[in-house]
């Protein structure tokens, strides 16, 4: 289905558009290029922001849901891409142990795990799911929302206590789908002999949204004097603030003076190239997703005199996690439309490789505010194999298969940063 889709394209964002389909050999080299400095994560998917004038990621998730909500002719791509991943690290692979979520009865979330498990089984590969919650000590049959059972078991030590697995079940590659918000487990802790993906230090326990956007700043630097563009257009500006307190009114000061700086520099930035909407930013955890833990702020003095449901919404977030340090993101206007919802597009990747996407549709958000809330609906990008070749002869603005190209570079930027992230926190490459 092609969803009904309203755009409005100023004239930055078709600009890019041309500079990147004209440029796509040298785009494509330099991606190649970069590949053989860096490793990719297994998967990834990058939540995007399309302001007509803007094309810039706004999250980049290192263990992505919603396989499901791909589009069914997408499919061969992703066992493709994930045959190409697991050849890299274990060409001879027979088992998986694919770990989910603690929290595994969101019918939507169980769709999106039978959906991975779909895709891994046809790379040729046994799957088995294990789980970390303390509470199942024993198999538990699972209903999946297509009818199907599927045993779900706890995760043991096995082999004298130097592999993870299941009773009767010795993986070559152990694959998370589970962010470790909660922490670190301990008994994933040192594995040597088995492939783990994604790293521990990929886990919300280590892992923070200013290091990604940090690589990011770098990785699009480069990329921007190779294709000759203007990198904000491309890249949303960021800043940090540790030691916040909300429930304590702690940290206020810090949050305002970055606001503050980052709301100057968008300003800056509408002026030079005569954009006459309202800047804003958003506030979000350092660490963790779900859309929790946000908010979008057009005024330093917003963050100085938060009401008290204001602060408990941003005071704990996923697994009752304290937020002590925040991201101040320069906001990126959403002006695409699913026939009258705002909407935003999120891109799906395994490997280095594109596998489809979806549109985040929200009727009950503008196009300042955060989608990833309740009420969002999801409607599969029509993506096809012409995502990969775009059509020159068109002219900016009016071909599909372009702009899914330019959604599609502007996430692979996105994982090449969080390729860099990973590597500059590896705690064993330092």
């Amino acid at each position: 289905m092609i969803p009904n889709l309203v755009t409005v394209m100023d004239k930055p964002v078709l600009d890019l558009e041309k500079t990147l389909i004209d440029a796509t050999s040298v785009v494509e080299r330099w991606f190649r290029m970069a590949w053989q400095d860096y490793t990719p994560p297994f998967y990834c998917s990058v939540d995007l922001r399309n302001a007509g004038f803007k094309l810039a990621p706004v999250d980049t998730n290192l263990f992505p849901g919603g396989f499901n909500n791909l589009a069914a002719d997408m499919l061969p791509l992703a066992v493709q891409a994930a045959m190409s991943a697991i050849e890299k690290y274990c060409p001879e692979a027979k088992n998986l142990l694919l770990i989910p979520e603690n929290h595994t009865r969101n019918t939507h979330y169980l769709a999106s795990v039978s959906r991975l498990m779909e895709i891994l089984r046809q790379t040729g590969l046994d799957i088995r799911l294990g789980t970390l919650s303390d509470q199942v000590t024993h198999p538990a049959s699972m209903t999946m929302p297509d009818g199907t059972t599927v045993a779900l078991e706890p995760v043991k030590r096995i082999n004298n206590g130097r592999r993870v697995g299941l009773d009767g079940f010795n993986p070559c590659t152990i694959l998370l789908n589970n962010d470790l918000s909660a922490g670190t487990p301990e008994i994933l802790q040192d594995v040597y002999e088995q492939n783990l993906f994604p790293p521990l230090h990929a886990g919300w326990t280590v892992r923070r949204k200013s290091n990604h956007f940090a690589a990011y700043d770098d990785v699009v630097r480069r990329f921007s004097r190779t294709v000759g563009i203007d990198p904000w257009l491309v890249n949303p500006y960021f800043a940090h603030c540790r030691d916040i307190n909300f429930e304590e009114k702690s940290g206020g000061e810090c949050l305002a003076e970055q606001v503050n700086a980052v709301l100057g520099r968008i300003r800056r930035k509408y002026r030079e190239y005569g954009i006459k909407k309202k800047p804003f930013v958003i506030i979000k955890a350092d660490a963790g997703t779900y859309g929790m833990g946000v908010m979008t702020v057009s005024d330093a003095k917003e963050v100085l005199s938060l009401n008290r449901r204001q602060r408990n919404k941003m005071a704990v977030i996923k697994d009752g996690q304290v937020v002590r340090e925040v991201l101040v993101q320069e906001g990126v206007h959403s002006l695409e439309r699913v026939n009258d919802a705002v909407a935003e597009p999120v891109v799906y990747m395994i490997d280095r490789y594109v596998v489809g996407g979806f549109y985040r549709v929200n009727a009950s958000r503008d196009i300042d505010e955060n989608l990833n809330a309740p009420g969002a609906e999801f409607v599969p990008l029509p993506f096809s194999q012409q995502h990969t070749l775009p059509d020159v002869s068109a002219a900016p603005g009016t071909s599909e298969p372009n702009r899914y190209y330019m959604y599609g570079v502007i996430a692979r930027l996105a994982l090449l940063a969080a390729s860099v992230e990973l590597e500059k926190t590896d705690p064993d490459m330092q």
